[in-house]
């Protein structure tokens, strides 16, 4: 066997013959503590009880070692990360654009749209576009971004206030912590 690597962490794993290292600690595969001996002991031994010896612990003097089933010990470590990357969510920034101009019912709409991704854990990138000659009126760009702070209040917090990006004004919205 030659040196294997578990999962995407790619941690390298001493096994068996591979411990080359004079003495070291063992554990019994029910955890019971069975000292310092020399590795070639401590792999008879593993090889009496039809187990791996494997080098769970390098950096400590001397090295710790364990008696195991290795192939159920990679089967149960891949499952555990399988389990972790199910469990995560990635975070995704999502863009609402607007007009300086928009309507009363288009804007209800994107706030409602802002609602619901903020509810369900995205950020958000609210942009106010500026057309032509209303450039000339950053204000009313201003005044439409704290009217749509205001209406997803108790969804979101402003992470980032409203700054001007080329012809765009542009504000930050993250999710408001869950209880």
């Amino acid at each position: 066997m030659g040196v294997l690597t578990i999962g995407s962490n790619s941690k390298e794993v001493q096994i068996n013959e591979e411990i080359r290292d004079k003495e070291i600690r063992v554990i019994d595969n029910d955890g019971t503590q069975l000292g310092v001996m020399l590795t070639k002991d401590a792999l008879k031994l593993a090889e009496e009880k039809e187990f791996d010896l494997v080098k769970i612990a390098p950096q400590a003097e001397p090295p710790v070692c364990k008696i195991m089933d290795y192939g159920k010990y990679v089967f149960e470590q891949s499952k555990r990360e399988k389990e972790a990357r199910k469990n995560q969510k990635v975070v995704e920034i999502k863009e609402i654009r607007m007009f300086s101009t928009i309507d009363t019912n288009d804007f209800n709409t994107k706030v409602n749209q802002a609602i619901k991704f903020l509810k369900s854990g995205d950020k958000l990138k609210v942009s106010v576009r500026f057309r032509k000659r209303a450039i000339a009126h950053p204000h009313l760009g201003e005044e439409l971004l704290e009217k749509f702070k205001e209406a997803c209040a108790e969804a979101g917090t402003v992470e980032k206030p409203c700054k001007m990006e080329g012809r765009a004004l542009v504000m930050f919205v993250s999710p408001k912590a869950s209880k």
